[in-house]
């Protein structure tokens, strides 16, 4: 009976223990899966973390080569409409002039135009701005065609004349040094001076009467006297007119330059024209 008893004992208890055991799996079970859900949500963040680091660098580089490719785009367009600008300056220049001229050519016949103009463009490498000159050197690429005296024009306008030339590098003083000299006259009421350089910010208009009638705002051209520069071509326009003088300004910024176009117009040189027909006769 003892015996019995016991065996009866044993297997309540061990009937109790399999539920115990069987509920603790459960909740061992339920426990490893919210710890393995949080084990792999943050595997998961740290992850695409470093992934996120290790891309960063790549779209870096991408966006910057995007960013490279507009410059360039940029500033192939801006070169563009450099030229495009300055072609159209010297378009509007000669429309200007050619305006003035059919007035003054009516009456004229054998009337012979001078041949077309040829362009060099050229790169600003070296300004000298001082007491004793104003200059700029450009490179040329070694053009044939550049020559000492030659005319030279910016975005809007004159703003030299060649004075030396070399290899691959040519040497333009500008307006306002005080060896440049250019034969000018008033747009509209045709007063003609010259425009003389005096390594000051303006150059000054002179050889002119002093009742001429020059008045500020008035736009300055090239006259065409002396062979050397065309008539027509624009300068500057006059800011003060006093007693010191006609004071112009030219269209372009001088000391802002980057590119330039020096411009063949293929004009004779007066003193070999006269000197040939001298000889004929």
């Amino acid at each position: 009976m003892h015996i019995s008893q016991i065996r009866g004992t044993i297997k309540k208890f061990a009937v109790v223990l399999a539920f115990v055991c069987a509920f603790v799996f459960m909740l061992l079970s339920k426990s490893e899966n919210v710890l393995i859900e949080k084990t792999s949500g943050t595997a998961g963040e740290i992850v695409s973390s470093a992934v996120d680091v290790l891309v960063m660098p790549a779209a870096v580089l991408v966006k910057g080569y995007e960013y490279l490719r507009s410059l360039r785009k940029i500033d192939l367009e801006n070169r563009a409409l450099r030229e495009e600008n300055r072609r159209l300056t010297i378009a509007n220049a000669e429309s200007r002039a050619l305006l003035v001229e059919n007035v003054l050519l009516r009456q004229l016949l054998n009337y012979t135009p001078p041949p077309e103009a040829s362009f060099v463009t050229a790169k600003v490498v070296a300004e000298e701005g001082g007491a004793f000159a104003h200059a700029i050197t450009v490179y040329t690429a070694g053009s044939p065609v550049v020559r000492k005296g030659q005319v030279v024009v910016g975005n809007k306008g004159v703003i030299g004349r060649v004075e030396k030339t070399g290899a691959d590098y040519a040497k333009i003083f500008l307006v306002n040094d005080i060896n440049s000299k250019i034969p000018v006259m008033t747009e509209k009421s045709r007063i003609r001076g010259v425009l003389a350089g005096e390594n000051d910010l303006l150059p000054k208009m002179v050889f002119i009467p002093l009742d001429a009638g020059v008045k500020v705002g008035d736009r300055i051209i090239t006259s065409g006297i002396g062979g050397v520069f065309p008539a027509g071509l624009p300068v500057g326009k006059v800011v003060s007119v006093d007693r010191e003088g006609v004071k112009v300004r030219p269209f372009d910024n001088l000391s802002s330059l980057e590119y330039v176009q020096i411009v063949d117009y293929k004009l004779p040189d007066p003193a070999l024209v006269f000197s040939e027909r001298d000889e004929a006769q």
